[in-house]
C-alpha cells in the first residue's frame, strides 16, 4: 500500500536526486516519451497497437471513477487501503508484501534501477518488453538477450545459463509474454526460479496473465524474497490512462522500491480499481471475449497462409512475409494502426485484439495490403 510521506522526507529524497522525478525513470524507459512522439492517428483510425483494452473501465468503473472526482480534493490514502485489501483477499498474501504504484512501468522502472547496473546484468528474452532493457542499460548493466523459441515461449533454459554466465541482477519474464502473448508454464517458471543463480532476484510481470487460464505465481511471493511479481489494471480492467499497478513481493524488496520516493495515487484510479475488483464477473466474462475475438481473427489470418505465435493475451504477433515496418506503415495508411516489428523479427509485427468491429475492419485492411481474399 502507498501510505503518505512527510513533505520534509519528499524534499531530502528530491534534493539526493532519489525522487522518482530525479531519477529520470520515465525519460529511461522512453515508454511515455514514445507513445507521446508518435504521429496521431488519423481520425476514426482503429488502433490495434498498444494493447489497450477496446472496451475501457466497466461500467461500474467508470460511475465510481466519475462520482470520485468530488473528493480528488484530498490524497484519499484509505481508498488505497481498500483497493489493497480488495487485492490480497483475492490473491491470498499478505497486506504487508503488496504496494500500489501508478501502473506497473514504475515499479518496472525503479526495479531496473536498484537491481541491475555495471556489476548485476539483466536477462531478457527477445523480443519483449523492452523498457527495463532501456533502463538497465542506461545503467551501464549489461542486458543479454536471449530469442525466444520456436513456439514464441521464453527460453527459460538459455536464460538462467545467460544468469549464471555473468553476474546477473535480474531476470525478467513477461508471462504472458508482449508482444507475442505466449506463456510460459507455472511448471517450467518453478524450474527457473530453483535453477537460477542465488543472488539473481526474478521480476515477473504478470500485465496479461488475466487473459489466460494459466495459475499465477504471485502467491509464491510468501515464500520467497528473491521473486516480484507485477500486476496492472491497465489492461483487461481497461485502465491504461488511469493508471494503476501493483507490486507484490517479500516487504525487504517492497522497502527497497519505496526508497526511491512516493507518491499519491489517483483517486479516480483508485476508485475504478476498487469497482472492478468487487466485480466477480469481470474477468472471466473479458477473457471469454478477449479469446473468441483473438482466435477467430488467427483462423482467418491462417486461413491466408499467414502464421502467428500462439497467444494467451490481447495481442499477438503476424508473420506478414515481408518488410513488417513498410507493412504497419500501409494499414495506418488504410486505416487501421497496428504495431511494429523488432530487429529480430524484422517481418512479423503485433497486432492488439480489439472488437469483432474493430478486428473486421483490421481483417479488410490486412487483405486488401497483403493481396489475398478479405
Amino acid at each position: 500500500m502507498t501510505l503518505p510521506a512527510s513533505r520534509r522526507r519528499f524534499l531530502q529524497l528530491a534534493g539526493a536526486g532519489l525522487a522518482v522525478t530525479g531519477t529520470g525513470l520515465p525519460q529511461l524507459g522512453h515508454a511515455q516519451p514514445a507513445t507521446a512522439a508518435a504521429p496521431a492517428p488519423a481520425k476514426g483510425a482503429v488502433l490495434l497497437n498498444f494493447n489497450e483494452c477496446p472496451y475501457g473501465p466497466s461500467p461500474a468503473a467508470q460511475q465510481a471513477a466519475r462520482d470520485s472526482t468530488a473528493s480528488c480534493g484530498r490524497y484519499r490514502f484509505e481508498l488505497a487501503g481498500q483497493v489493497r485489501d480488495a487485492f490480497i483477499e483475492q490473491a491470498r498474501i499478505p497486506a504487508d508484501h503488496v504496494r500500489l504504484y501508478p501502473g506497473s512501468s514504475e515499479p518496472l522502472n525503479r526495479a531496473a534501477v536498484l537491481w541491475t547496473g555495471p556489476q548485476a546484468g539483466l536477462v531478457v528474452a527477445d523480443p519483449t518488453f523492452e523498457t527495463l532493457g532501456e533502463v538497465a542499460a542506461a545503467h551501464g548493466a549489461h542486458v543479454q538477450k536471449v530469442p525466444l523459441r520456436e513456439d514464441g515461449a521464453h527460453d527459460l533454459r538459455a536464460m538462467v545459463a545467460a544468469a549464471h554466465a555473468r553476474p546477473t541482477g535480474l531476470l525478467y519474464v513477461c508471462n504472458p509474454n508482449n508482444p507475442t502473448g505466449s506463456i510460459s508454464p507455472p511448471d517450467e517458471l518453478a524450474w527457473l526460479l530453483a535453477h537460477k543463480p542465488g543472488s539473481t532476484r526474478v521480476l515477473l510481470d504478470e500485465a496479461y496473465l488475466q487473459y489466460s487460464e494459466q495459475p499465477s505465481l504471485i502467491a509464491q511471493v510468501a515464500q520467497r524474497d528473491d521473486l516480484i511479481v507485477l500486476r496492472t489494471f491497465s489492461k483487461l480492467y481497461g485502465m491504461a490512462g488511469l493508471r494503476l499497478g501493483v507490486a507484490t513481493a517479500h516487504p525487504d524488496r517492497l522497502r527497497e522500491l519505496a526508497s526511491l520516493g512516493d507518491n499519491p495515487l489517483p483517486v479516480p484510479a483508485l476508485a475504478a480499481a476498487l469497482a472492478s475488483l468487487r466485480d466477480p464477473q469481470l474477468i472471466p466474462q473479458r477473457r471469454l471475449q478477449n479469446a473468441k475475438v483473438r482466435q477467430a481473427t488467427i483462423a482467418w489470418l491462417g486461413k491466408r497462409g499467414f502464421s502467428c505465435v500462439p497467444s494467451e493475451a490481447n495481442c499477438f504477433v503476424v508473420d506478414v512475409q515481408r518488410d513488417g515496418s513498410a507493412f504497419a506503415k500501409a494499414m495506418a495508411d488504410n486505416g487501421v494502426v497496428i504495431g511494429r516489428s523488432w530487429p529480430i523479427w524484422p517481418q512479423r509485427v503485433r497486432v492488439t485484439v480489439g472488437t469483432e468491429e474493430e478486428m473486421a475492419a483490421f481483417c479488410r485492411a490486412f487483405a486488401k495490403v497483403a493481396g489475398v481474399p478479405a
